[in-house]
């Protein structure tokens, strides 16, 4: 088996807005808003992305925050974990 990833959830989707990404659940009454200007494109999560994994042209300074996202999207189940292969 192959390292744990992260990708969308089935049932939730993202939008770019003018502050960022808004993240829904169509599951229930489900919302984040991520204030991430342009810093994640809205396809990011369409495939399947390590915890690790960030966009091209990310600063080290910014990892952590962008870390700490996927992490609370994982908690809330707008991302979902799925093996690398």
């Amino acid at each position: 088996m192959g390292a744990a990833g992260i990708k969308l959830h089935p049932a939730c989707r993202v939008r770019q807005e003018g502050f960022g990404l808004l993240f829904y659940d169509s599951r229930g009454p489900g919302l984040l808003f991520a204030e991430t200007k342009r810093l994640l494109p809205v396809d990011f999560f369409d495939t399947v992305r390590g915890l690790e994994e960030f966009p091209e042209g990310v600063a080290e300074k910014q990892k952590p925050a962008l870390k700490k996202l996927y992490v609370t999207l994982l908690e809330r189940g707008f991302l979902r974990e799925q093996s690398i292969c």
